[in-house]
């Protein structure tokens, strides 16, 4: 036996393959394998699913102090492409590649056990990388949150035949909302996220034009439009409110590229123009939740912020000078403003509009 166990030993040394998988040979049969393999194997039994990777990648974002975020999904042959945008912390330059090393983490104090076990060893995005086609960070910085892409070949890794279905919700004994019926796919995965999460973290689920359209809309409304004129680059601003940004739909295809989000420019305009609407969180779908009214900006500002640059006051003053000299003219043709002037600052020109109504 000892002669066999040294044979082992020794081819093992002579393949390299076994030299690199195991550390020590214990006899019958049994070997010690290293770390690195040991890993190699946890990895490949954590991630079982598609939908396992969703889990996974939204539990980050959440403990990244994320309060939004955006999954984008599209299936094209047998390849599932997904995409995750969060605000949360953001992650340095230098770290963008060593965090998909097995048992790095940011979680060195705060561990979690949630519904989906124990979360913050720092195998989730070494899992995720070891199990797919690829796992990358698209962009990402320390306070502007950040922006995965993650490829699967569903041939290798397998996913719910139904990807469509919405599960239906309902109180649970301690009147807590939860998923009652519908496949467990990545929309459920999703929606039982937010229901365990809420009201912590919205989460919005699309196609990628979806969710771009999505992140248009609410930059739209968070971001004082008047500060963008000082923004030199996109890359300045949170990871989700970049779109916002964009000068044109050639822009905003590119900014969208940067984000992981592959669009036409046929659709950029598509979503610049309102014909693409924006989704509703996922539980707001999923509860029947309306959607809240928003009062329209009453300065409606160009798109283009590569170009002319005026200061906010400046603006400020412009319109209130021409309200009051406005004033000769509507008194002559009967004309009263229904709002402020509408100043729009572009390129190469300054568009004002007066909303106006009829006099009775």
């Amino acid at each position: 036996m000892a002669e066999q166990d040294d044979l082992i030993s020794f081819i093992a040394s002579m393949t390299g393959e076994g030299n690199l998988r195991v550390e020590e040979n214990l006899g019958e049969g049994y070997v010690r394998l290293r770390v690195a393999e040991a890993e190699r194997r946890q990895a490949k039994h954590d991630i079982q699913h598609v939908e396992d990777i969703v889990i996974e990648m939204l539990r980050n974002a959440r403990d990244a102090h994320a309060t939004a975020l955006y999954v984008a999904t599209v299936k094209e042959g047998g390849q599932r492409t997904l995409l995750f945008l969060d605000n949360g912390c953001g992650i340095p330059r230098d770290m963008h590649e060593r965090i998909f090393d097995a048992r790095v983490t940011s979680k060195l104090e705060s561990m979690k056990m949630d519904r989906w076990g124990v979360h913050g060893r720092g195998m989730a995005l070494y899992s995720i990388r070891e199990n797919t086609q690829e796992a990358c960070v698209m962009t990402s910085a320390p306070g502007l949150g950040s922006a995965f892409r993650v490829l699967v070949d569903t041939s290798e890794l397998p996913e719910r035949a139904d990807q469509s279905t919405w599960p239906q919700a309902a109180r649970d004994e301690e009147r807590k909302w939860a998923c009652v019926k519908g496949p467990h796919n990545i929309i459920r995965t999703v929606c039982e996220f937010a229901l365990e999460e809420e009201p912590g973290c919205e989460v919005y689920l699309g196609s990628p034009a979806e969710i771009a359209a999505t992140l248009y809309s609410h930059a739209s409304g968070l971001l004082d439009t008047q500060q963008l004129l000082f923004v030199d680059s996109e890359s300045s601003l949170p990871v989700v409110s970049r779109l916002a940004f964009a000068a044109d739909a050639a822009d905003f295809m590119r900014i969208a590229a940067t984000l992981g989000i592959q669009i036409s420019e046929r659709t950029a305009h598509r979503i610049l123009s309102g014909s693409i609407k924006p989704v509703r969180s996922v539980s707001s779908r999923l509860l029947r939740r309306r959607k809240p009214q928003t009062a329209p900006a009453t300065v409606d500002l160009s798109r283009d912020r590569r170009g002319l640059k005026i200061a906010p006051d400046d603006l400020g003053s412009f319109s209130r000078a021409l309200e009051r000299d406005f004033g000769d003219l509507a008194e002559r043709y009967y004309l009263t403003l229904s709002a402020d002037p509408k100043i729009r600052v572009g390129r190469d020109a300054i568009t004002v509009t007066f909303p106006i109504q009829n006099a009775e």
